[in-house]
């Protein structure tokens, strides 16, 4: 197995109990970051974290935090203090959110001596399109509203965001490409697209750019979970060896 690829792959514990996702982690010895989301974190909060870290696995919370900027930062300082690996915050936000979070963020970590997490801008979320915007009153187009939510975390000082990998390409042009993509509404060929909206395979994402995908049930659901990640582990492999990583027909 390729390591090096099998730890750009973000496995989300979409489960409802803690003992699920640590057996999930468990079975999936080969995976490094494993994604905490809001079902999780409310059933079971952070005493999740320490099981995760005890096991040499790096966590990826993804709450998306969307506050006051003071809020965000407090909340983000116990991101640090914690030894969290990555974690969201909504774009939406705003600047000054998001500006005060990396602020916080650093000055946490040199006064306590712990690294800093990477901290990921959240633009549209895959379940949502064009209509879904036009509904909360936003007149830009799904494309047009990313690249803008984009262009402000990178402004604001984040490492990165969180974009369907649709928009990969265009945040890589506007950001430079040492500004992290993490490509969630990522389906294996093989798999359902279920409520994701915005979807594309991992060889796909890859070849756009992505720094990390994100997968869940494909995986998670899988009657052999690891098998899953090295079939999509080696689908990856296959397509770089390919020239220009294209995929075939």
């Amino acid at each position: 197995m390729n390591i090096r690829l099998a730890h750009k792959i973000i496995i989300a514990l979409d489960v409802k109990h803690g003992q699920d996702a640590l057996t999930l982690v468990d079975r999936l010895e080969d995976a490094e970051i494993f994604k905490v989301g809001l079902e999780l974190f409310t059933a079971e909060g952070p005493s999740l974290f320490e099981d995760l870290k005890s096991r040499q696995k790096h966590l990826f919370l993804d709450l998306k935090l969307h506050d006051i900027p003071n809020t965000v930062a407090g909340a983000v300082a116990s991101g640090v203090r914690h030894g969290i690996h990555m974690m969201t915050l909504h774009a939406a936000g705003g600047r000054e959110m998001m500006a005060r979070a990396r602020e916080t963020a650093q000055k946490t970590a040199q006064e306590s001596g712990l690294s800093r997490p990477l901290l990921l801008g959240v633009t549209i979320l895959t379940s949502l399109k064009d209509n879904h915007l036009a509904e909360i009153g936003m007149e830009a187009d799904t494309e047009t509203q990313v690249l803008r939510l984009a262009r402000l975390a990178f402004e604001a000082g984040m490492d990165g965001v969180v974009c369907s990998p649709w928009e990969i390409a265009l945040i890589k042009e506007e950001c430079g490409k040492d500004f992290l993509v993490v490509a969630p509404g990522i389906r294996p060929a093989w798999a359902a697209a279920q409520d994701q909206k915005r979807i594309m395979t991992p060889a796909q994402a890859m070849d756009r750019g992505a720094d990390y995908i994100v997968i869940g049930r494909p995986v998670t659901q899988a009657s052999s979970p690891s098998e899953a990640l090295t079939r999509i582990i080696e689908e990856l492999e296959e397509s770089k060896a390919r020239p220009h990583g294209k995929e075939s027909a």
